[in-house]
């Protein structure tokens, strides 16, 4: 009997799957990427998709990143555990685990005007690392910008990590040290040993948690902080690109990498200012040669820069397919999410009031209201980005919060971010962000929704530009390959 009512089970089931898989199929008749084949070929076509999603396949994010990477520790972004309030998320699929908020220091003891100087980045890994669950350090060997080769140099930034991990006599896995080797051509398995040994010497380290590529060792279109979109085959078949062999290969990058990761340099690697193409070409080189993949990407992410979220990154990223962390910076958009140029516009852009820009370039209220940043930055000054920024401030009005903890909630709720690396000027900068970053409650759906409806109207604000000059030819505002 029981033999009999699996039997009839087991026919019932079927019966239902075929019912479901014609009337899928009926619905599809119109369906321009299958209206070619014989129905009895889309009817395959479907049972075979219905059957996966039935008897095949995971849900389970850890089940999905073990099957797509033997080296795989589990899936990227899982939550392992709270430190002092502070949520911890594994980076890709390595065993390390980052803080939901990390320690930006680019402009970190710098030639700027503000830049934080070395007692008050003492402070800063005081505060965050030592009292409120903070892991995670972000920095590269060219850091700091601006150096001036006087009271600055490339490697300070690191020098200085170093010197207060050794000061305050810090256990070395308390804290998880990202760096990066200069992008570009300097990219090549010599420069990745031997640069990554001058950052382990300037960190006073025996290890690095993650090695990255400050931007991709080929070309790429949007390595840089202008407009450029477009990949254009006339760069990349520049002499820069292609005299001497051409860029370092991916075979040869994985390789690389991975003898820094057998010589015990490196915990783990990854990708920065690169694009799904990079990310994607990366981990299936990797694992088709049998070495560790990419754990980590780094990438421009914030309300007025969502590409990554929409140009493949996410979907590549994905515990269920390359199962890859992501580190979002610039969430604050060079400080224009922050609220502070609302009112009155960055120096830049007062061209109505002449007086007042000429005092903010003297007195300047951020980097924005800089000559050198204010024209490197001014992407997230477009026409477009301004006018989201000046809904998503209203918005924030409404829900009874300020726009740079609405940036930053924000971002931190992404399905995309593991983590995300914020620069700060001072000390109440930072205890903003902590706060925000350990606020339990997440956003709520409503406002999320609220959120997107600004997004739709213009999906790539900082890219879109009303002013671009008839004699121009193809050059932006920095000079830059547009579109």
């Amino acid at each position: 009997m029981m033999k009999m009512n699996y039997f009839v089970n087991t026919t019932l089931l079927l019966a239902v799957m075929i019912a479901c898989t014609a009337a899928f199929s009926n619905s599809l008749q119109s369906s321009l990427s299958m209206r070619f084949l014989p129905q009895f070929e889309r009817r395959k076509i479907l049972q075979s998709s219905l059957l996966t999603s039935l008897f095949g396949g995971s849900d389970d994010p850890a089940k999905a990143a073990s099957k797509n990477s033997p080296k795989s520790k589990g899936p990227t972004n899982e939550i392992v555990k709270t430190v002092k309030g502070m949520k911890r998320r594994r980076l890709g699929g390595s065993d390390i685990f980052v803080s939901e908020l990390g320690l930006g220091t680019q402009r970190w003891v710098s030639a700027d005007f503000n830049a934080p100087d070395k007692d008050i980045c003492y402070k800063f890994m005081d505060y965050a690392i030592l009292k409120h669950g903070v892991n995670l350090i972000d920095t590269a060997e060219q850091y700091p910008i601006p150096s001036d080769g006087n009271s600055a140099n490339e490697g300070d930034s690191e020098l200085l990590i170093g010197e207060w991990m050794k000061d305050r006599k810090i256990p070395r896995n308390d804290v998880v040290i990202a760096t990066k080797i200069t992008g570009g051509r300097n990219v090549t398995p010599r420069n990745i040993k031997k640069d990554c040994e001058g950052s382990l010497k300037r960190l006073g380290t025996d290890y690095i948690d993650v090695y990255q590529l400050h931007w991709p060792q080929r070309y790429s279109p949007q390595s840089n902080w202008g407009q450029s979109l477009a990949y254009d085959i006339n760069s990349d078949s520049s002499t820069y690109w292609r005299a001497m062999g051409g860029p370092t290969s991916f075979e040869d990058l994985c390789v690389a990498m991975e003898g820094l990761i057998q010589e015990g340099k490196i915990r783990g690697w990854g990708l920065c200012n690169d694009n799904a193409y990079g990310l994607a070409a990366c981990t299936r080189t990797a694992k088709g040669l049998g070495v560790t993949p990419p754990c980590s990407i780094q990438g421009d992410f914030s309300l007025i820069d969502r590409k990554s979220e929409e140009n493949g990154v996410a979907e590549a990223a994905s515990p269920f397919n390359e199962n890859v962390g992501f580190m979002s910076y610039n969430a604050l958009a060079g400080g224009m999410l922050t609220g502070k140029y609302a009112d009155v516009p960055a120096a830049l852009d007062d061209l109505q009031n002449r007086d007042r820009a000429m005092k903010a370039l003297q007195s300047p209220r951020g980097r924005m209201d800089t000559r050198g940043w204010g024209q490197t930055l001014y992407r997230y000054r477009t026409d477009a980005a301004q006018q989201a920024i000046m809904q998503y401030r209203d918005i924030a009005k409404r829900y009874k919060m300020t726009l740079t903890e609405l940036s930053l909630r924000w971002n931190r709720q992404r399905s995309l971010v593991t983590t995300t690396l914020v620069g700060h000027s001072n000390q109440k900068q930072l205890e903003e962000s902590v706060k925000y970053f350990t606020k339990k409650d997440p956003l709520g759906d409503e406002l999320l929704w609220e959120i997107d409806r600004v997004h739709m109207q213009n999906r790539l604000p900082i890219f879109s530009s009303d002013r671009v000059g008839k004699d121009w030819y193809g050059d932006g505002e920095i000079g830059e390959r547009i579109p």
